[in-house]
């Protein structure tokens, strides 16, 4: 029979050990918040990467993008921030609705959007969709408010080194590319794939480059 100095051990140990539990449950509902971003729902930057590196290492045809709204400093400045946070969680919410079962987006900060996708099957197609899909008109407080984006897309099969922070740098190459790129005044929305740069001459005749565009 156990002495009572026992039984206050075991109580003592019991009441240590639920607390330990306890501590590490909100340790880790910390750490998966401070991985979301709290305004779009996405992964942040951090929790991104994480993810972002095991699709890559098991899928070598995955696809690294880079999307930034054009237009979006226009409408903090005419309309306020909650107008651009208004937009910013639309961004978000349109990306992942947008996004396969095994593809994975995150916001890096400000109005840039990332994401890495399992394959690059109809890819070309999948940007245009995405790209539209960010122009539709956000309502907030009764008024419309647009945005465009500039989409830049690395394929990893087409990169020298086929690791993230160089699918990040491709991508992120020719977001710039297309953001640069006007027509009438207006901004080129059609995605540019960076891993083919070096062949930037023929790459301006492909079709899917001469199409849409938006303010």
């Amino acid at each position: 029979m156990m002495t009572h100095a026992e039984l206050a051990l075991q109580l003592l140990a019991l009441l240590l050990a639920g607390g330990w539990t306890l501590h590490a449950r909100r340790l880790y509902q910390r750490l998966h918040h401070v991985r979301r971003d709290p305004l779009t729902g996405l992964l942040t930057r951090d929790g991104w990467t994480r993810k972002a590196n095991r699709i890559i290492r098991r899928r070598p045809g995955a696809t690294v993008l880079l999307a930034d709204l054009n237009g979006f400093k226009a409408v903090n400045d005419e309309h306020g921030h909650d107008a651009g946070d208004t937009v910013l969680a639309a961004a978000g919410e349109r990306l992942r609705t947008w996004c396969g079962p095994d593809d994975v987006a995150g916001r890096l900060g400000g109005d840039e959007f990332v994401a890495v996708l399992a394959t690059d099957d109809r890819l070309a197609d999948r940007l245009a969709d995405l790209a539209e899909a960010l122009r539709q008109p956000v309502f907030h407080n009764g008024e419309q408010l647009r945005v465009g984006a500039s989409i830049g897309a690395a394929r990893l099969a087409e990169l020298n080194t086929p690791d993230l922070a160089t699918a990040l740098k491709a991508a992120d190459t020719a977001m710039y590319r297309v953001k640069g790129r006007t027509r009438g005044g207006r901004r080129l929305l059609v995605p540019a794939f960076a891993a083919a740069a070096r062949h930037l001459p023929s790459l301006l005749t492909k079709p899917w480059l001469a199409g849409a565009h938006s303010g």
